[in-house]
């Protein structure tokens, strides 16, 4: 048991550890993935990516779990209910997460002109960039999927990778604002499959 702890410890630190430096690294590349954005404007992709961004918010994230854990009662498989219920309640704590975080720091956005980036607690959703809230629920929706079955999970990871360029492309959010959103989206999937009581982290589902 006391190797069992250690290693889950040892496995915490350096995912930290890597999440600190993917972190640092997006920070320092920030005002050039904004520069990249800024000359690749397209009227066409725009609207894509407008449409992206209003379909991927956590209201439709909430809506499609809901839909799918009524398929799921009516297809008979408690499992998939609970998984589905998972992707919720992932959803539901990455984006209340990201909420608080991002009103404490108040970062502005990249379509606001001010010279300071960083302004301490901000209701505005002005001052509200750090992180996406768009990205960390998608990324805690669909990575519990993966991290319950990976074969199943692993290629829908593109829809919260979409959504996050769709903010950056809008000028909604910089580069290190969604990859924080995605490391708070992963972090709240392990913790919700992790949870004891939903009982879903332990085998890959098989019934229908």
């Amino acid at each position: 048991m006391k190797d069992k702890r250690e290693f889950r410890l040892a496995d915490w630190a350096i995912f930290l550890g890597l999440a600190t430096v993917l972190l640092l690294a997006s920070l320092y590349l920030d005002h050039a993935a904004q520069v990249w954005m800024t000359e690749h404007q397209s009227a066409g992709l725009r609207s894509f990516m407008r449409m992206v961004s209003q379909y991927g918010d956590w209201s439709e994230h909430i809506a499609l779990g809901l839909v799918l854990c009524g398929i799921a009662y009516w297809r008979g498989s408690k499992r998939w209910m609970r998984i589905f219920a998972a992707m919720i309640l992932a959803c539901a704590l990455a984006g209340v997460s990201a909420r608080v975080v991002k009103i404490a720091t108040g970062r502005a956005r990249p379509n606001v002109q001010t010279e300071a980036g960083w302004n301490g607690p901000r209701l505005s959703a002005r001052y509200n960039a750090f992180p996406s809230g768009h990205t960390a629920a998608s990324t805690a929706f669909f990575a519990t999927l993966a991290f319950v079955s990976w074969r199943i999970g692993i290629g829908l990871l593109a829809i919260p990778m979409l959504i996050a360029f769709s903010r950056m492309y809008l000028a909604a959010h910089h580069l290190s604002d969604v990859v924080a959103a995605a490391l708070i989206g992963v972090v709240a999937a392990f913790c919700v499959v992790r949870w004891k009581p939903l009982s879903i982290g332990d085998s890959t589902p098989t019934d229908p």
